[in-house]
């Protein structure tokens, strides 16, 4: 297998050509027996991740101790192998950590399990840590991470030999506050890749609020209705190393948020990428892209700001795909217990209808309390199916109501085609299992067609499921890189065509909460053993559309912008 970083200082990006092809496992042999389950757990014995997060929870509960924290799939070092970064808690105005606390960068090493290199590659982080947002801000083929933290946040530079570097001043992005959620899109059309954050409240330790519970009083943590909602931020790149903060000018400062998750799709098939903000106790945002650097929050008007009664929800983790393939881009959000969640159908005049109830999910979550979420095909059929990680964030939820629980199972629903069909208790073991699940990340670790999940728990150790029934299916696996668009493609459609099977899918940016993803896309194919074409439509400026033929299947291959022909390698 020629590695990716190898090609791009050989060649660099325009010589690089059309595909870059990897073998399926590239000789590699992964340690585990056959499991008749969809997903199989791996231990730290197996893995190697021995990291634990750690809270810092105190008797003064102070709301962010409960509420995070992320993880991310990313290439790193550009070797064509998933590696893993996870987000810890760190010094604050409330918490000095009895003993220095760090994330956590670790390398894949190709045979399932994988070492850490955080203080190597000079990625610890440096303050009470939040979530993690992966992109390619300057171009130059090596994904840079950008950490939401309390009380300011931090973005990491990738110097592409392994290690990077904080330009935080520098690029002008330390966004003061309490940071949740981010997501790296091109807002303007301009092919670089901008900057949304979310922040939920205004919150320190002066200001902080103590709650009780019961006639006791007993100290809990506190609602987030006691607290004054904060405006996100949009941060316009410059192209030159620099951010200019364009919260005000754009409108996205304009409603106050109490923000967790958001992901940025085109909601309204206009070119322009939109966002869908998750927020808690006050409606979620939808903002649509107005052109001219402009946004207009219309949540409420188009039906996604409330719940079906007119209440604001606690709108926590959000995603976007078209999950019944009808060329509209569908939204999803998770809520706390006695909510539900709620997958917003697109009605194709920038509005929505809640249709959780009539697919099947409503009555499923009920009684959870939704972090991570995301849509994916799991099993390689071609329908995109959707896992959720659950936990509630109250650690004295037990004591007032005896049906919800603080520690709680993921949910995963296979798409039918004509509903949502709860498999989690036939997907393994893992499954059973009471999680305080926060952030979720997707990712082919071991580059076997079969997407994997990171669940980030509060206050304990990750959890890594392999993926052991993607690859029963045929598929393939595309990178694309942009030229003219961003680099990172987000915001492009691939359409593809195998047999009697045809399908597309919106490359969308961020979504879940706190998390970041694989940056491929895994095309699913189910029994076909070809596939007939696959058509990338580019994003914006560029809008080039173009189709391949003769591809190969079960294996990964890199498409670059613009590149004339298939060049093997």
């Amino acid at each position: 297998m020629i590695e990716r970083r190898s090609v791009l200082r050989a060649m660099g990006w325009a010589g690089m050509g059309l595909l870059l092809e990897k073998s399926r496992l590239a000789g590699a042999v992964f340690p585990g027996s056959e499991s008749p389950f969809a997903f199989e757990e791996l231990l730290p014995v197996t893995s190697g991740i021995s990291w634990v997060h750690t809270s810092g929870k105190s008797p003064d509960m102070y709301l962010p101790e409960t509420v995070g924290a992320g993880c991310a799939f990313l290439d790193y070092d550009n070797d064509g192998w998933m590696d893993i970064y996870l987000v810890n808690s760190g010094p604050s105005d409330f918490y000095t950590p009895p003993k220095p606390l760090r994330n956590a960068l670790y390398r894949n090493n190709r045979d399932g399990t994988f070492t850490d290199v955080t203080l190597a590659a000079g990625v610890p982080g440096n303050a009470y840590g939040m979530g993690v947002a992966v992109g390619d801000y300057d171009g130059d083929g090596f994904p840079d991470l950008f950490l939401t933290q309390y009380q300011h946040s931090i973005l990491y530079h990738n110097n592409g030999d392994g290690t990077f570097t904080d330009v935080t001043a520098k690029a002008g992005v330390a966004c003061p506050g309490w940071g949740s959620s981010a997501v790296w899109f091109d807002y303007d059309n301009d092919g670089r890749l901008d900057l949304f954050v979310c922040r939920f409240v205004e919150f320190s330790k002066a200001t902080n609020r103590q709650c009780g519970l019961g006639v006791e009083h007993h100290r809990a943590y506190c609602s987030p209705a006691v607290f004054t909602p904060a405006p996100c931020g949009l941060y316009h790149n410059n192209g030159d190393g620099t951010f200019t903060d364009v919260s005000k000018e754009s409108g996205i400062s304009k409603p106050l948020a109490k923000a967790w998750g958001v992901v940025a799709a085109d909601i309204n098939n206009d070119g322009g990428m939109d966002l869908f903000v998750g927020n808690d106790m006050v409606p979620n945002f939808l903002f649509i892209n107005k052109g001219k650097g402009r946004f207009e929050e219309t949540g409420a008007l188009a039906g996604v700001g409330y719940s079906g009664l007119g209440t604001a929800r606690s709108g926590m983790g959000v995603d976007a795909a078209d999950y019944d393939q009808d060329g509209w881009v569908d939204l999803f959000v998770a809520n706390i217990d006695h909510q539900s969640y709620s997958l917003y159908h697109n009605t194709r005049d920038e509005s929505f209808s809640d249709a959780a109830n009539e697919v099947g999910l409503a009555a499923a979550t009920w009684l959870l309390s939704g972090w991570g979420v995301k849509f994916f095909d799991y099993d390689n059929d071609g329908n995109l199916d959707l896992l959720v990680a659950n936990g509630h964030p109250d650690l004295m939820v037990e004591q007032q109501f005896p049906n919800v629980n603080y520690l709680e199972p993921m949910l995963l629903f296979q798409n039918t085609g004509a509903g949502f069909k709860n498999v989690s208790a036939e997907s393994g073991p893992a499954f059973s299992k009471k999680l305080a699940a926060r952030g979720l990340a997707l990712g082919d670790f071991d580059n076997d067609g079969g997407v994997d999940v990171l669940i980030s728990q509060n206050n304990g150790p990750p959890v890594l499921m392999r993926n052991k029934v993607g690859s029963r299916n045929h598929w393939l696996g595309v990178c694309l890189v942009g030229k003219k668009a961003n680099i990172d493609a987000v915001g492009a459609k691939l359409t593809y065509k195998a047999g009697e099977l045809q399908r597309h899918i919106f490359k969308v940016g961020g979504g879940s909460y706190l998390s970041a993803h694989d940056s491929r896309v895994v095309l699913g194919l189910g029994s076909k053993s070809k596939i007939d074409w696959l058509e990338i439509q580019w994003p914006k400026p560029s809008e080039r559309i173009e189709r391949f033929t003769s591809l190969p299947i079960d294996r990964y291959i890199t498409i670059v912008e613009g590149q004339g022909k298939a060049l093997q390698l």
